[in-house]
């Protein structure tokens, strides 16, 4: 009876070990081991921000673009009013007062105002390319910046705050933006000069031999 049970009870212990040891075969075929597959991916790509192909338009040619001012500029400054004042002789706020920004040095232009070390340390005048670069993204212009305003993602916007502090105080020249010639246009400019130039050639070897056949007629009339 003992022996009848124990073959009973090691075939069972058998069965389930194949059984176990089938499931975890299959486990791994078909779903794989899913402790190796991290909780969440390393990355994603992602496009281009806004989805806009193409770059940027140079700062001088958004300077330049109809409806882009130094009236503009002073409307969407009141987005800049909040922390600081312009007006010649006003008073520090959160920011320097901006009276005569333009041209100054990056992080100096006003005495005795706590500006971060990031942007004391940055070099250079405040110039059209560097306002720029500094309205579209002060993080990124001088990074461990105070300035806590994201910026402004329109070049044209840029550009008429631009033209407003210029108009405050300062008196930078505008750029000039002068357009690149179209590819397109040259070449038919250049297909049509060297239309005209045949059709040039054309006449005078018309003429030549006009004046060669009268030549001749001539000669013939006084042999005769």
């Amino acid at each position: 009876m003992d022996d009848r049970f124990n073959t009973i009870a090691g075939w069972t212990l058998f069965a389930g070990v194949v059984a176990m040891g089938t499931a975890y075969i299959s486990q791994k075929i078909y779903h794989g081991d899913e402790a190796e597959m991290p909780e969440k991916p390393g990355f994603f790509v992602e496009g281009a921000e806004g989805g806009e192909g193409g770059s940027e338009m140079s700062v001088a040619e958004a300077l330049n673009l109809e409806g882009v001012s130094a009236s503009a500029g002073e409307a969407l400054f009141s987005k800049c009013s909040a922390c600081h004042s312009i007006a010649q002789g006003g008073p520090n706020g959160i920011g320097p007062n901006l009276w005569g920004v333009m041209g100054q040095p990056i992080g100096k232009h006003v005495a005795g105002f706590a500006y971060s070390s990031a942007l004391a340390g940055k070099g250079g005048v405040w110039d059209w390319e560097n306002m720029d670069a500094w309205l579209k993204s002060p993080r990124a212009f001088a990074n461990g910046t105070k300035m806590s305003f994201a910026g402004l993602s329109s070049i044209e916007d840029r550009a008429s705050i631009s033209l407003y502090l210029n108009s405050m105080g300062s008196s930078l020249a505008v750029p000039e933006f002068v357009p690149e010639a179209d590819d397109a246009a040259e070449g038919e400019e250049g297909a049509e000069g060297v239309e005209a130039a045949e059709d040039t050639g054309i006449a005078e070897g018309v003429a030549g031999d006009e004046i060669a056949d009268d030549a001749e007629q001539e000669v013939e009339n006084d042999a005769t």
